[in-house]
């Protein structure tokens, strides 16, 4: 191999490009990172479905059960935020009641139709959505996403207050559904 700079590499009879490949390989990563699917990358950047595979494979670091967790209304937020960040959760939303209520409050009617489509939509990309919530609302959402969903009650409907969820037992829950 003879380099002929810091980006040009000849290999035999070809000149390869190194930042190319990075270019190539970044956008790669950034499209299914997006949720767009292998073939859909390879599709759009005219490579073959494979290379999105194997480039995935190669770099993989963890696999099992992409986990979504969803919960509300949550007094230790923080808290748990932190647990299940350190636990290497894909997708975290918890709202205490105060933010649930903002959250409807400052949104017109079709922006929070459009935020909630666009939630529940982002959820079917997970293999695993545990919901902290009423029995009401975990089967609400249940039935939303069309799939089962792990769910953790704090609680009857309508909750009306801020709930104290144990972080170690939402821990435990996140590892076994791994298992």
């Amino acid at each position: 191999m003879v380099w002929f700079s810091v980006d040009l590499i000849r290999i035999g009879e070809k000149i390869i490009s190194r930042r190319r490949i990075d270019q190539c390989i970044s956008r790669i990563l950034e499209l299914r990172a997006q949720g767009l699917s292998q073939a859909e990358v390879a599709g759009r950047l005219g490579v073959d479905r494979t290379l999105v595979s194997r480039l995935e494979s190669l770099g993989e670091v963890r696999k099992g059960k992409r986990i979504a967790v969803v919960g509300f209304p949550i007094k230790n937020k923080e808290e748990l935020q932190s647990a299940l960040d350190k636990e290497g959760v894909d997708f975290v939303l918890l709202m205490t009641e105060a933010e649930r209520w903002d959250f409807v409050r400052s949104k017109s009617g079709l922006e929070l139709v459009n935020t909630l489509m666009e939630l529940i939509a982002g959820a079917h990309a997970y293999d695993q959505v545990v919901v902290i919530g009423s029995s009401k609302r975990i089967k609400i959402i249940e039935a939303v996403l069309d799939k089962p969903v792990l769910g953790y009650e704090i609680g009857e409907s309508p909750i009306q207050e801020d709930k104290y969820v144990n972080p170690d037992e939402i821990v435990e829950l996140i590892r076994v559904v791994r298992l």
